[in-house]
């Protein structure tokens, strides 16, 4: 089964956005921003495409499935 690799984190830590922010302005809970950064979550099209735009970059560039 793939697993997500995100670089979400990454992101974030480039605009310096805590997760709580983050979380906000795409109208999750923190909890759920933890989860996608560990690779725990998948998001939706919608969440990822939200997310994606806050960072002015594709859905691609935050998330992708590597094979294990």
């Amino acid at each position: 089964m793939p697993e997500l690799v995100t670089k979400l984190k990454e992101y974030r830590a480039k605009t310096g956005m805590k997760q709580g922010e983050l979380a906000e302005l795409v109208g999750v809970r923190r909890e759920t921003i933890i989860r996608l950064e560990r690779g725990q979550y998948n998001p939706s099209l919608k969440l990822a495409m939200d997310i994606a735009n806050v960072f002015g970059v594709t859905v691609e560039e935050l998330f992708s499935f590597q094979e294990q």
